[in-house]
């Protein structure tokens, strides 16, 4: 006789696994990865390589001391370590570095259970904690360099959101300077071009789908539209486009009805926008994202299917 096996579901095979997938998502981020380094020098180089290896080495160890099964072959925990790097400034110091990876990996994600298991996204999480324990350190934005072989300028240079709060837009870069990414910021966020190419590629390998992704990116031009704010600034600063095509659709924490997509990302443009133009931070796509990624049960809720035959869900 043989054996039983109960499991939950899903019980269909497809041949799209965990690991092709997370191999797409680093496929579409390597543009913007090559555009850190020739922004900001080699040691942006160095932040991804200490991110990417303390996150597999957190995952590896934390599921070797529980006995769980280890799933660093998924090639997630490599996901997070390329959004965590790319969430921070070049100057950032690498034990800072190392703490977030371990934050991202361990409490946001293996604490919950592990993959498809966490209720936020771990990058966005981990930010957020450094941005709150370090905001020093995680506001020190280095000026472009655009030497391959130089070395990065440790001189202050702020981002374009910050200099619009301040009202200096006269030192604001050009449109072109913003789209290539020649501008203070963080790593992976600055170079508008490559995150493009990288979203575009996960739409058409079917990895994501787009109404997230219009939802929140064209919500910001609408209200900025409204606000009377520079449309184009608004689009090309901060984090938008990265958060907007690599978090905002995480599938473990974002909706996953069509409708609930779409309300997810108007909802993070929505708070983005007020944190932008109201609060104390210039930037507010990662807390947009967070606070979006906890109404995500209730969303999905809201936006689901309902049966044919009309109220037999409350039976």
């Amino acid at each position: 006789m043989s054996k039983l096996i109960s499991q939950v579901s899903p019980h269909f095979h497809s041949p799209r696994t965990t690991r092709k997938i997370m191999l797409d998502v680093i496929i579409a981020l390597l543009p913007a990865a090559v555009m850190s380094v020739v922004v900001f020098g080699f040691r942006s180089l160095l932040v991804i390589a200490v991110c990417v290896g303390c996150c597999v080495l957190s995952e590896f160890l934390f599921e070797k001391l529980c006995k769980r099964d280890v799933t660093v072959s998924d090639l997630s925990a490599v996901v997070t370590g390329l959004l965590l790097a790319f969430n921070l400034p070049v100057t950032i110091p690498l034990w800072q570095v190392a703490f977030g990876s371990v934050v991202a990996i361990i409490v946001v994600k293996q604490l919950f259970g592990g993959i498809g298991q966490n209720f936020a996204n771990p990058a966005i999480t981990a930010r957020i904690i450094m941005m709150t324990a370090f905001s020093g350190t995680m506001t020190n934005w280095a000026a472009p360099n655009l030497s391959l072989g130089g070395t990065v300028d440790a001189a202050s240079s702020a981002t374009p959101l910050t200099l619009i709060t301040k009202g200096e837009t006269a030192a604001l870069p050009s449109y072109l300077d913003m789209f290539f990414g020649f501008r203070g910021g963080c790593l992976g966020e600055t170079c508008v071009i490559a995150l493009l190419l990288g979203g575009l590629y996960l739409l058409v390998r079917r990895v994501i789908s787009w109404q997230t992704p219009v939802a929140f990116i064209g919500t910001v031009a609408v209200m900025s539209l409204i606000c009377g704010k520079d449309v184009p600034y608004q689009l090309m600063s901060g984090g938008l486009m990265l958060g907007a095509f690599f978090m905002a659709t995480d599938y473990s924490s974002t909706p996953p009805t069509k409708w609930g997509k779409v309300v997810f990302g108007v909802g993070c443009g929505l708070i983005t926008i007020l944190i932008r133009f109201w609060g104390n931070f210039p930037e507010g796509v990662s807390f947009s994202i967070l606070l979006m990624n906890i109404l995500t049960p209730y969303i999905t809720k809201l936006t689901r299917p309902r049966p044919l035959t009309g109220g037999a869900d409350k039976l």
